[in-house]
């Protein structure tokens, strides 16, 4: 059977595109997210662990009738120069809130991966081509304090249906308030981070998974031992059978397949995220060039992989 995957363009031998939002037809991993039960203690967990956690905001979407409804989640943020982390939380009963509430009680910890692309339009109906479930255009938005003010942050999210990607949430957005969500005072972490780079996620198939995220993300395979990477045009995700993942990550604790196991972090400084590991009194490790750091109990099962330079990363070379 033919590799769907053949028929994509094959990964770019530029660098990675250095600039927030993505333009033309680029795609970037934009963010990743916590799933927790009590957002003050997650908010506190990553401010012990040497990040600078914006203010809680609660999410909306328009309503038919006018004004804003809650989607029923709400969120804190560790916003980096490129890309940021969330966590979430549940704030009210709604359908989004009980689809969050199904992937909690499976566990804590990371279960939403989002790219960013120019149009989620069109990302939604290019989705729909390939052969994906799509669910209807979700806009929505938060408040957010700026400097000058109270502001909104507006976005658009292309999604699947549930299952249709049994990774996690998986989805497309376009963001239409770059300013508003990236504001400078958020930008700077006593650990030292300034881009997401990788997410990766233990599967039981991983032929099977990097087919379809292939198809989902419009890029090409790059096969690994006992996993496969999807280079986008900025981060990336890296796809890893159980044993290869329990070999080299023995500090998550991975008991259903699949998993989001951890994500990587570009630190300026491994010295100074060291430090911030070690003060919160994380279990971590040095790796080549990097060190790997299991999320505190708060953020969920998972791991932290923070180098300065994406190469650093065992799946990259």
């Amino acid at each position: 059977m033919p590799d769907p995957s053949d028929d994509l363009p094959p990964p770019s031998p530029h660098p990675e595109a250095d600039r927030q939002l993505p333009v033309g037809d680029e795609i970037f991993l934009d963010h990743v997210a916590h799933f927790v039960r009590d957002s003050d203690a997650a908010s506190r967990a990553l401010a012990r662990c040497g990040f600078a956690p914006t203010p809680l905001s609660i999410q909306v979407s328009p309503d038919p009738a006018g004004g804003a409804r809650p989607t029923g989640t709400g969120n804190v943020t560790a916003m980096f120069a490129r890309g940021y982390t969330e966590v979430l939380f549940k704030t009210s009963d709604t359908p989004l809130s009980r689809e969050f509430d199904a992937a909690l009680d499976r566990h804590a910890g990371l279960h939403l991966a989002a790219f960013a692309v120019a149009d989620a339009q069109m990302a939604h109906r290019r989705l729909a081509s390939a052969g994906f479930r799509v669910r209807e255009l979700l806009r929505m938005s938060r408040p957010v304090e700026t400097a000058a003010g109270l502001s909104t942050a507006a976005f658009t999210i292309a999604r699947v249906e549930p299952g249709v990607m049994p990774e996690g949430r998986i989805q497309m957005l376009t963001h239409h308030t770059e300013q508003a969500v990236w504001q400078p005072r958020w930008l700077t972490h006593p650990n030292s981070a300034i881009g997401l780079i990788d997410i990766v996620i233990a599967v039981a198939d991983v032929e099977e998974a990097a087919q379809r995220f292939a198809r989902f993300t419009g890029r090409a395979v790059t096969r690994t031992p006992g996993g496969a990477l999807l280079r986008l045009d900025r981060g990336g995700v890296y796809l890893v059978s159980h044993d290869r993942v329990t070999e080299r990550l023995p500090e998550v604790a991975i008991t259903k397949l699949p998993f989001m196991a951890g994500y990587a972090l570009r630190v300026q400084s491994r010295a100074a995220a060291e430090v911030a590991v070690d003060q919160a009194d994380l279990e971590w490790r040095a790796i080549d060039d990097g060190i790997v750091a299991a999320f505190p109990t708060e953020l969920g099962e998972g791991a932290w992989f923070f180098v300065e330079s994406a190469s650093a990363l065992p799946w990259r070379r």
